[in-house]
């Protein structure tokens, strides 16, 4: 069984912003598995179906970007799911705006919610798939700028790194995350 868990802020007032890259993702991995996210629970709103002949769990955490950590154990220790299919999606501003890239395993970096995921999990090693939104121009406005809602314009340039960002799911699942790192990190 996979827990698959996309980072963000309970929606929709937060929903399409840089933050939930995640969210979108998550959603958009629902929608073409016809996985509805139909339970509450966990600190969380998850479904749950199969993606390549796996069961899987979608997991959007609602206790906001910074305690995702503690929805994701929940689910972990109640399923008994181990850490290599806990695949965890994201937003990076280290990223360039569209750029997806996969790790097999690796530290939060400046990413409050993910710092929340390796404390709780107590350990690096786990799938990251991180969606770059870049940096904003100036440090000072990078709450405003992960956080406010994007134009239509942004969010267009946005999905199809969060179609990536679906099909990578499906690989790791299908073919591993190594396989998948050597397809997709290009």
């Amino acid at each position: 069984m996979y827990l698959i868990v996309g980072l963000g802020n309970p929606e929709p007032q937060y929903s399409k912003t840089r933050h939930n890259m995640g969210f979108d993702t998550v959603n958009l991995v629902a929608k073409k598995h016809n996985i509805e996210f139909n339970k509450k629970g966990f600190d969380g709103i998850y479904g749950s179906g199969e993606i390549e002949g796996e069961k899987v769990i979608l997991l959007k955490p609602q206790t906001y970007m910074n305690e995702s950590g503690k929805s994701i154990i929940q689910v972990k220790n109640f399923y008994k799911i181990e850490n290599e299919k806990i695949i965890v999606i994201y937003d990076d501003i280290d990223l360039d705006i569209g750029v997806v890239k996969l790790r097999k395993k690796g530290g939060a970096g400046t990413h409050n919610g993910m710092k929340s995921v390796v404390s709780n999990l107590e350990t690096t090693e786990f799938p990251h798939i991180r969606i770059g939104i870049g940096m904003p121009e100036f440090k000072e406005i990078l709450i405003s700028y992960v956080i406010n809602k994007l134009t239509e314009e942004e969010y267009e340039k946005l999905m199809p790194a969060i179609e990536k960002a679906a099909s990578a799911v499906e690989i790791i699942i299908r073919d591993g995350i190594d396989n998948a790192m050597n397809q997709l990190n290009i």
